[in-house]
């Protein structure tokens, strides 16, 4: 490994190269890194046809040998890059550290994501998300503090991948939010993460890693200045995200910021690039209800004094349809970070119906003591689901009841799971955590 020829494209300060870099510090293996024009430029190179062949996401980071061994995703590509130290020498710590590394793809990076990004001025501010990533984070932070309170590094007495990819998932927390108070209860964190970051294989890669002096909070205005400008028509800010031409901006700004959630908007510019399908709502008319305003008051204001009110005020029971969803198999449930990635799955599965759908959807419960279910709102009377084959892998998991708008049951169900608080007297269960689609 160490003698073939390897190439890593990505873009500059990606973070999740950085868990391939670092793990190529320590097995010794040479890896070329292609960030920056003329051997890679993000936004073009990764939608020719020729990186879409070897790589079909058009994501990166993506490795490519020289003997033409080809791997996508981040963790794939550390592995690889790994020795038998890094990823566990016996049976036992390979499969702690792959515990470790599931635990930062499915606890720490969707609240931190959710947390930093707004500071970045590369996702829009939704107070009652960021609270809850906040006590998400006091949650993973309090898990990692204990399991540290008798170790140096989570696998073993050595770095190992475990510690690389966790390191690299809280990165951004340690330098834009966790200032020196709200770390404060959790020093044994903080103690590795140092460690961790002060290792020479670490700072070959991350250069000196500077802690949060004060929690950076979200700018309107440097949100404002990253979003794409559109040249036709003035109006309607969001529509941009399907449009072709704003990506060119969304280029450089991926270059200036290492941003997880833009990988995935790259995938949706690749699927972008293909011929337009035929639009599945239009044969519907026009409507009169302005989702995407709902959808800004919903993200930017007051759930409940706001939002929902010019729900109310604005919906059209003719255009669009309000239904209840519930997950079939509550049984097969087991630990709740797992049922969280259905939801979030789906969510992914279904990017392309989000122009024409809403939907908040709740997991209650405990671990192996769990449920599903959730208010979706759809352009038109019918279960959107059936418009497009690419819309039905996961929607025949769930029950499906239409709601009457006019009715007690609907009201009170778009309020309790709007604003992720209520009785919820029909689930028997409490509210664990919610998952929004808009």
């Amino acid at each position: 490994l160490a003698t073939a020829g390897i190439t890593i494209y990505t873009y500059p300060e990606n973070w999740r190269a950085f868990k391939a870099q670092i793990a190529a510090q320590y097995s010794g293996a040479r890896v070329k890194i292609a960030s920056t024009p003329p051997a890679f430029t993000f936004g073009q190179t990764n939608r020719t046809p020729a990186f879409i062949n070897n790589f079909p996401l058009g994501k990166v980071p993506a490795y490519q040998g020289d003997d033409g061994f080809c791997l996508f995703e981040s963790n794939a590509i550390a592995h690889y890059l790994s020795n038998d130290a890094l990823r566990g020498a016996t049976p036992q710590a390979a499969a702690q550290v792959l515990q470790w590394v599931s635990f930062a793809d499915s606890e720490i990076i969707p609240p931190a994501s959710t947390w930093v990004f707004p500071t970045l001025g590369i996702m829009q501010f939704n107070k009652q998300a960021t609270e809850q990533a906040k006590e998400d984070v006091k949650k993973i932070l309090t898990v990692l503090n204990q399991h540290l309170n008798t170790r140096t590094f989570l696998v073993g007495e050595r770095i190992s991948l475990a510690d690389i990819t966790v390191a690299c998932s809280m990165l951004w927390l340690y330098k834009q939010v966790l200032e020196p108070s709200f770390r404060q209860p959790y020093v044994n964190v903080t103690r590795w993460f140092v460690t961790c970051v002060n290792q020479p294989q670490f700072k070959a890669v991350l250069g000196d890693v500077k802690l949060c002096e004060k929690m950076a909070q979200f700018d309107a205005k440097k949100f404002a200045e990253m979003q794409p400008k559109k040249e036709a028509p003035a109006k309607k800010e969001k529509g941009g995200k399907e449009a072709a031409k704003p990506q060119e901006k969304k280029e450089k700004k991926k270059e200036s910021k290492p941003d997880p959630e833009e990988e995935m908007d790259d995938c949706d510019a690749v699927l972008a690039a293909e011929p337009k399908a035929k639009d599945p709502f239009a044969h519907l008319p026009k409507s009169t209800f302005v989702f995407d305003e709902f959808k800004r008051k919903y993200s930017n204001e007051d759930t409940l004094t706001v939002a929902i009110p010019h729900f109310w005020e604005h919906f059209d029971r003719e255009g669009y349809s309000i239904w209840y969803s519930q997950y079939k198999y509550p049984e097969e449930l087991t630990l709740t970070f797992k049922s969280c990635n259905l939801i979030t799955g789906m969510f992914q599965r279904l990017d392309k119906l989000r122009k024409n759908a809403f939907a908040s959807v709740i997991l209650f419960g405990t671990n192996n003591d769990s449920s599903i279910s959730g208010i979706w709102v759809f352009r038109g009377q019918e279960l959107a689901f059936t418009l497009s084959e690419d819309w039905q892998i996961d929607y025949e998991s769930y029950d499906w009841r239409k709601l009457d708008p006019d009715s007690d049951e609907c009201k009170t169900m778009v309020k309790e799971y709007f604003a992720w608080e209520g009785e919820f007297k029909h689930v028997g269960k409490s509210f664990n955590q919610g998952k929004i689609f808009k």
